[in-house]
């Protein structure tokens, strides 16, 4: 019974089961916390609200285009997929819509991105949105992540660009601040991917991937996801240490780095199979409560 209503399910033309593999193309979850981030951009680069039209349609110009490079992954990375048990069930390989419905997808959403930041928000937006757009749909999937172990690093810049987009989409200018939020992501990004990429390590090494655990190993991983852990938490310091943030935003700041340090030092000193999911898990409540809490401190401010 299970297998007749799978194969029901896959073979099913409605509208609402085209929709649905749509929606599963833009990668929700992903994109929410992107968006989430930009958002937490635009607010803190105004002591007041931003106006409304850049708050309206510079979250769903980032959507959008954050949508469309979720979408472009799937399809560049459609016969990987098939091979993994992660990503076996995603809609291409799974053949609940075909390459060329998402690819006019990707790419509608990417045309519609690029007019409503570049037409109703402001061209800087559009142009580092786009950027970013390229940089993780073609840079990072067609050859980063079949390049070098170091993938994920040097990829990361591109996921750590939406709280800039949102700076610019009501300043149209880039301020240090928002390098600031850039660079708390970007040194996020590799603490974060490491632990999914040991959990999934023989899934990576199956389709010739060369994450970091498929490269150097489990522990030599480990090791780097403490690391980048003592990093993140450093640079986290940085909007208190330049007057960006004060008080409530510090003392969150410091909480939230000693859990994932609690985290890193544990997958550091054992194998238990669960550590890295969990870790994973912490890492994404991690990165939206601090950014939570920058936007509380930013309406909230205390300051000695």
């Amino acid at each position: 019974m299970a297998n007749a209503a799978d194969t029901r399910t896959l073979s099913d033309p409605s509208l609402g089961a085209l929709l649905a593999s749509l929606y599963a193309l833009c990668k929700p979850r992903v994109v929410a916390l992107i968006v989430f981030t930009a958002v937490v951009g635009m607010l803190l680069a105004t002591p007041d609200l931003p106006p409304l039209g850049a708050l309206l349609f510079g979250t769903l110009g980032i959507a959008f285009a954050a949508a469309s490079a979720a979408a472009l992954n799937h399809v560049l990375d459609a016969r990987v997929d098939a091979q993994m048990q992660r990503t076996r069930h995603r809609p291409l390989p799974a053949g609940r819509i075909s390459g060329t419905q998402a690819v006019v997808f990707a790419f509608a959403l990417g045309l519609a991105s690029m007019l409503m930041l570049g037409v109703l928000v402001n061209p800087l937006t559009a142009l580092l949105t786009f950027c970013s757009l390229i940089g993780y749909a073609v840079v990072y999937t067609l050859y980063l992540k079949r390049a070098t172990p170091q993938n994920i690093v040097i990829g990361g810049a591109a996921g750590a660009a939406p709280p800039v987009l949102g700076w610019t989409a009501v300043t149209g200018s880039i301020d240090a601040h928002a390098l600031l939020l850039f660079l708390i992501i970007f040194a996020w990004t590799p603490p974060h991917f490491w632990a999914l990429a040991i959990a999934r390590r023989d899934e990576y090494a199956k389709v010739g991937i060369p994450m970091l655990p498929v490269t150097h190993g489990d522990a030599f991983t480990r090791l780097h996801i403490l690391l980048y852990t003592i990093l993140l938490v450093l640079v986290t310091l940085l909007p208190y240490l330049t007057r960006m943030s004060g008080l409530i935003y510090l003392a969150a700041a410091l909480l939230l780095g000693a859990g994932f340090l609690y985290y890193a030092v544990r997958l550091k000193a054992s194998e238990r199979p669960e550590l890295p999911m969990r870790t994973f898990a912490f890492s994404i409540k991690y990165l939206t409560a601090l950014f939570a809490f920058l936007l509380i401190d930013h309406y909230l401010p205390f300051y000695l």
